[in-house]
């Protein structure tokens, strides 16, 4: 069974690793969002890619679920010492990621051969891909404003309110190689419990993919557990949009590609009414604290996700 699993930021890259830990490699490919990708320092940082390769390649931060295991941030000490921007956490290991990519990058190879090389390097045996090559950043309309995604999430700390998001570039943007051919040769996609708006939504944007994702069976995982997020500011997304936050809510922003539902067992009372979207549910313990878990949520969304198929 060939999976693509979709992708971008912490609970993203933990059911990415539980899907790596019981799939063979040529049976995984992880499409990873870019809209958070930016230049900072003169380097291109492409976060969510970052913290899916570090994760599984077991090189990642276990307390912050980003960034590099082990790690020192003296280059970053040194540019606020001299008056540098100092808002984002670059640490020193990190920093050779960025500063080889974006070396390649100017020297005009594309972000998905670099990622394919960095993943080589670091032992990663499943298939990772950009959505695109294209640079396709996120941009959040505020009260405040049009906001790039990063100042609004790290630098502004998510305080301005949000009332909508836009992909600039989208229309005209390419899937990165190798991504439609995967689409075309899955049984099962895949949408980890990353965050709908920012995460997932940029790579359900782009106009090619579309119709390859509405012919393949699709199950989402909920980010959201008893109206609460894990991580991140989905929530606090949510209300400001006018939605109250839920899992019910978070299956009705994929209602239009959903086959199957899975979420946790804190909101079973909502199974009823998830169920009337016309999409098969799955009740389930979705909170990944450890790799074991990463795992076992791993193994129950394949077993819902080949009943799926079935149907």
């Amino acid at each position: 069974m060939k999976i693509i699993a979709l992708a971008g930021g912490v609970g993203g890259a933990k059911l990415a690793d539980g899907l790596a830990k019981i799939l063979l490699p040529e049976d995984l490919t992880i499409i990873v969002n870019t809209g958070d990708d930016f230049e900072h320092l003169g380097l291109k940082i492409c976060p969510d890619l970052d913290t899916v390769c570090y994760t599984l390649a077991g090189l990642g931060n276990p307390q912050t679920g980003w960034g590099r295991a082990d790690e020192s941030f003296n280059a970053l000490e040194n540019v606020r010492q001299l008056g540098g921007p100092d808002w984002f956490g670059v640490g020193d290991r990190d920093l050779g990621t960025h500063l080889e990519r974006t070396r390649r990058l100017r020297e005009g190879q594309p972000l998905s051969q670099i990622t394919r090389d960095f993943c080589k390097a670091w032992g990663i045996g499943p298939t990772v891909l950009p959505m695109s090559d294209d640079s396709i950043p996120t941009i959040v309309l505020s009260d405040e404003g049009e906001l790039p995604f990063q100042e609004y999430f790290v630098h502004r700390r998510c305080e301005p309110r949000v009332s909508g998001f836009r992909f600039q570039g989208v229309e005209t943007a390419a899937p990165a190689p190798g991504v439609v051919q995967a689409m075309r040769e899955a049984d099962l996609v895949v949408i980890c419990p990353s965050n709908p708006w920012v995460s997932i939504d940029p790579i359900l944007a782009l106009p090619t993919l579309k119709s390859e994702i509405e012919s393949l069976p699709m199950v989402a995982v909920s980010p959201i557990i008893g109206g609460q997020a894990v991580k991140g500011p989905v929530v606090k997304m949510y209300q400001e949009l006018g939605i109250q936050p839920s899992a019910l809510a978070v299956a009705r922003h994929y209602q239009d590609f959903l086959s199957g539902f899975v979420f946790d067992q804190v909101d079973q009372d909502l199974e009823s009414e998830i169920q009337q979207l016309n999409v098969l549910t799955l009740c389930a313990d979705t909170l990944m604290t450890s790799p074991t878990q990463r795992k076992r949520l791993a193994q129950d969304v394949l077993k819902f996700g080949t009943l799926l198929m079935e149907k």
